[in-house]
Parts: structure tokens; C-alpha cells; sequence
């Protein structure tokens, strides 16, 4: 049963996959502006423009553009960067190590600081705790991402000069620089998501911890630790993976913006590159490719439902 359910999940990402592919492809060239102007430059004549688009294919009708774009991507050919002159598949596994780091680091560390956070402000529900949690989450959820990353930025790297302001070290470059730099803009990512992720656990904390069985696993006289996280956090776990998995659009929009921030040369900073030079092939493979991974996270999630609530059956 739950591989039929697999499949029939995967297979229902195919026309979801589509539907984006073609919104996107259809919004970036109903947009103002003309990519072959801008790869010409200022001082490119008319005659060249229109060399340039002959060359690229601008000139012909979309629907003939988005035929040759979807048999292309078909055979795994995402095209070449108008601005970078390099193949888009290229572009995006040089850019790929940066991102992927940084949403891990970043997913662990909400995960670590606002599960815990979340469930002691349900355990001493009405106390300062519960209203200082609860707080800093309003706050954290409010303030815009880059203005945090600013923030950060003022406090560790240039007042106190603990961490570095920007920039990014490869892992085999050497753990240490690694980690350095991926200290700012993962806490700086991680505040929304902690904000958002403790307000569920305590939500949902709150409804479990009044339940016959928390009670009656307090009546044999086990220690309030135990109770705490084999009876209610378990029973409570289905709206907080829920809302990890959600925090994924947030973490993905947030990425474009840290990235810009403190100049990590990952898919996000890419993405803002290639809007800002009318590149469509690097455009559309990357909201493609974090679209897939949208998708493949939210599949991920309904799978989990299946081992925290036997309940669950599809």
C-alpha cells in the first residue's frame, strides 16, 4: 500500500512539474525588457540586437521556443547562460555545494533550537518562559531576513570580530574555515524558521500534554522527561514535521536572500545574477530545480506521517 501510495505521489509531480515550467517560462518572456540588448551593451547597434537574438532564438514565435526548451530539458540539456557563456547544468553543480550546505546547517539548527523551545513553553505554559519564547518568536517571524543578516553581521564580524563578514569556504578547503563561515548565515536563516517551528511545537504540545494517555502515564509515576518526549512529543510530532516541511519555501526564498547578503556564491545568488540579466535558461532550470525539490520534500514528509502515526494509512 505505501508503495502504491509512493507512486502514485511521484507520478502526480509530473503535471505540477509542467505547470510551473510553462508559468515560468511564459512570466519571463511577457516581461518587459529585451536579454539580447543586454548582452550586446549599451553601445550595440540595432543590427547587432537582432544578430544576437536571431543566434539565440529570440526571434522566434514562444511557442516554438518553449517546444525546443521542453525537448531539449527532455533529453536532460537545460541549454546554455546568456550571460555566463557556460551550460546552465554547469552553472548550477559549480553553485550547488554553497546552497546545499547552507540549508542543511540551516534546517539542523532550527530544528535543534525550536523543538526544545517549543516544547518547554507548552511545559510551563503561562509562565515568563512561555511568554519570552513566544516573543522572540513574534520577532523573529517580523523582521525581515536580510535586516537579521545586517544585524549579525554589525554584532560578530565587525564589532567583535568573531566570525568573518561574507564570503564562503568549500569543505575541502578545510572544516574549520567551512564552518566559520556558514555560522552568520545559518543562524540568520534559522531565526524565521525557529519562530514558526516553536509556535507549532508548542501548539501542538499544548493539545497532547491534556490527553488521557499523558495523564495516565503521569499517574504510574514516570519521570516528567520520559513523559515529555516518548508520550507527548511523539503523539505531537505529525504538525511540527508539517511545518518543517513548509519552512522549506520559506528557507528557499530566504537562501536567495542570504546569499545576496553575505556573498555565497550558491544557486541563490545565481538566481538573482541571471533575473537581473534577463538570462532564461539559468532562470527556468533554477525555479525547476527548486520546485523539484519542493515537491520531493513534501513527499517526503507524508511519508514520515506513516512511521510517527501508525494511524496513518494510505
Amino acid at each position: 500500500m505505501l508503495a502504491s501510495y509512493l507512486g502514485r505521489r511521484v507520478l502526480a509531480t509530473i503535471p505540477v512539474m509542467v505547470v510551473v515550467a510553462m508559468f515560468v517560462f511564459m512570466l519571463l518572456r511577457l516581461t518587459t525588457g529585451d536579454p539580447a540588448a543586454i548582452i550586446a551593451g549599451d553601445n550595440a547597434t540595432t543590427q547587432q540586437v537582432a544578430e544576437i537574438r536571431a543566434r539565440l532564438g529570440l526571434d522566434r514565435p514562444i511557442t516554438h521556443q518553449f517546444a525546443i526548451w521542453v525537448s531539449n530539458l527532455l533529453r536532460g540539456d537545460f541549454g546554455e547562460s546568456f550571460f555566463f557563456k557556460k551550460p546552465v547544468s554547469e552553472l548550477i553543480l559549480e553553485r550547488l555545494e554553497p546552497t546545499a550546505a547552507l540549508s542543511v546547517c540551516t534546517m539542523v539548527l532550527a530544528v535543534v533550537m525550536a523543538v526544545p523551545l517549543g516544547v518547554l513553553a507548552a511545559y510551563k505554559r503561562g509562565s515568563w518562559i512561555d511568554r519570552g519564547v513566544m516573543g522572540l518568536s513574534v520577532l523573529g517571524f517580523s523582521v525581515p531576513v536580510f535586516v537579521i543578516g545586517y544585524a549579525l553581521i554589525y554584532l560578530f564580524a565587525i564589532e567583535l570580530a568573531w566570525l568573518p563578514v561574507q564570503g564562503y569556504q568549500r569543505l575541502s578547503e578545510g572544516f574549520g574555515g567551512f564552518i566559520e563561515r556558514l555560522v552568520l548565515p545559518s543562524f540568520t536563516l534559522a531565526i524565521v524558521l525557529v519562530a514558526l517551528i516553536a509556535r507549532i511545537t508548542r501548539a501542538s504540545m499544548l493539545e497532547v500534554l491534556s490527553a488521557d494517555h499523558v495523564r495516565t502515564a503521569r499517574a504510574k509515576g514516570l519521570a516528567e522527561l520520559p513523559v515529555l518526549l516518548r508520550h507527548a512529543l511523539r503523539n505531537a510530532a505529525v504538525p511540527i514535521v508539517t511545518v518543517i516541511g513548509l519552512g522549506v519555501a520559506l528557507l528557499i526564498g530566504g537562501v536567495v536572500v542570504t546569499e545576496s547578503v553575505y556573498s555565497i556564491p550558491g544557486i541563490g545568488r545565481l538566481t538573482v545574477d541571471a533575473v537581473l540579466a534577463r538570462d532564461y535558461p539559468t532562470v527556468q532550470a533554477v525555479v525547476l530545480l527548486f520546485s523539484l525539490v519542493y515537491v520531493l520534500i513534501n513527499l517526503l514528509v507524508d511519508l514520515t506521517y506513516t512511521f510517527l502515526d501508525p494511524r496513518i494509512r494510505y
